[in-house]
């Protein structure tokens, strides 16, 4: 379905069923050069068990209009103004990688409208490293390819995938192949200029659950724990797996969120 955000069209999947106002809200968030594909396991379940289930394709991704952001706090903004032309009071947000930074700054300054907070893959800050950003800018398959190898854990490697039959990696380099030019660039450098300090942190109030991957070399579990240690009362949910976890491990993530969720 069609939302109107800050003046332009926004895609966003539902899990094959309409929008209903009476139903509790879900917003799943992307990562860099993502869009709400990532998230279609997932949030069909919950569109199918009592739940909106709104998978966003985020300003100048996927299929929504505009121009990608520069910062992580314009795209939070973003999603307020989202749930703002959706008449949604308070919404679940659940954010992966870029996604869930994006998630955690809205639930801190816009705590009101965020009644669960999911962060999956989540570090703060979040480094890019200054190889991985000259080759968004100047060499984008270069990047595609080490974003490919450094986000799925080995045995993604060596053939073996949840579906039968299917190549995560190769469906993965596809879709940031699909993505505009220049748009992989631009998350990159909002990931890496994020920030947050322990005040900020404090203003998040509600219920948060923190997903990490036992093998994600892009954003660490240790690095997610220190974040988790920083935010009070957060759960935790370890999964073996690598930072694409949700394809690496549907199942899992699905079960984590709907323990969450419940």
């Amino acid at each position: 379905m069609r939302f109107l955000v800050q003046q332009q069209p926004a895609y966003v999947y539902t899990g094959g069923k309409p929008f209903d106002a009476a139903k509790p809200s879900v917003v799943f968030i992307h990562g860099a050069a993502n869009d709400h594909s990532v998230w279609t396991y997932q949030a069909r379940y919950f569109a199918h068990h009592g739940w909106n289930a709104l998978a966003v394709d985020l300003p100048g991704h996927g299929r929504s209009f505009g121009e990608a952001r520069d910062s992580i706090t314009q795209l939070a903004d973003w999603i307020a103004n989202l749930l703002d032309n959706g008449a949604i009071a308070r919404a679940a947000l659940v954010g992966h990688s870029m996604g869930s930074l994006v998630a955690l700054d809205c639930a801190a300054h816009h705590a009101d409208r965020v009644s669960h907070l999911a962060l999956l893959g989540c570090s703060v800050p979040m480094p890019v490293s200054d190889v991985l950003l000259d080759a968004a800018r100047n060499r984008p398959a270069e990047a595609f390819d080490m974003l490919n190898i450094w986000g799925h854990a080995p045995q993604l490697k060596w053939g073996k995938n949840p579906t039968p039959g299917t190549s995560s990696m190769m469906a993965y380099k596809r879709l940031l192949e699909q993505s505009d030019p220049g748009v992989l660039a631009r998350d990159l450098v909002a990931c890496h200029a994020f920030q947050m300090d322990d005040a900020a942190l404090a203003a998040v109030k509600c219920p948060t659950l923190l997903i990490t991957g036992s093998r994600d070399m892009m954003t660490p579990a240790k690095a997610g724990m220190a974040l988790a240690a920083r935010i009070a009362g957060t759960r935790i949910a370890a999964l073996d797996a690598g930072h694409s976890m949700m394809q690496e491990a549907p199942g899992a993530t699905l079960d984590a969120l709907k323990g969450f969720l419940k």
